[in-house]
């Protein structure tokens, strides 16, 4: 038995967004230098809004980009006999950029630490920061994003998804609770 809850929807989510977008742009005045990378596949969607709107706020324009890591993960054996690969699109060198690594759930660090060691075969960022739209706790690595758009208390059994527009879907955030609560 599965129970869902709806912690964030339509322009709740648009809301935390800018509100992640304006700390980001107080943080980074030149994004010039600046480069959004999202994790295939959560936060490639998020990645866009926040360029979008980072560009729209600041009228510079804002390189992105799109880093693949299942080949990079620690379980990737464990989580079927053929991972899915999708895409990775930094066609420009992240070397002495300032790097904000965009994911759309923040767990135990472990995607996180992948996607520092996939981006590292592509250069020496200056610095990489991180955003995720949400924070749920339980880490097993010490990995903490720089900006976050709501942090929610969780338990072990339970999952965070959250949904996009442009999937088809209303922007949400939902906690799942497996099994017993």
């Amino acid at each position: 038995m599965s129970k869902k809850k709806v912690v964030l929807k339509g322009k709740e989510v648009e809301n935390v967004i800018d509100e992640m977008v304006t700390k980001i742009s107080r943080s980074h005045r030149d994004t010039g230098e600046l480069v959004i990378v999202g994790i295939q596949k959560g936060g490639v969607e998020l990645a866009h809004r926040i360029r979008k709107k980072l560009q729209d706020l600041t009228s510079l324009e804002t390189q992105m980009g799109t880093l693949d890591i299942n080949l990079y993960r620690d379980d990737w054996t464990r989580i079927g006999a053929k991972p899915v690969v999708r895409t990775t699109n930094l066609p420009f060198s992240i070397d002495d950029k300032s790097i904000i690594l965009v994911d759309d759930v923040l767990f135990t660090g472990r995607t996180v630490r992948a996607a520092l060691d996939a981006l590292t075969d592509f250069g020496r960022p200056k610095r990489i920061e991180l955003a995720v739209l949400v924070d749920r706790g339980h880490r097993e690595l010490p990995i903490c994003a720089q900006y976050v758009g709501i942090s929610l208390n969780t338990k072990l059994n339970e999952h965070v998804d959250v949904f996009w527009k442009n999937d088809g879907e209303e922007d949400r955030v939902e906690v799942k609770v497996n099994g017993k609560s």
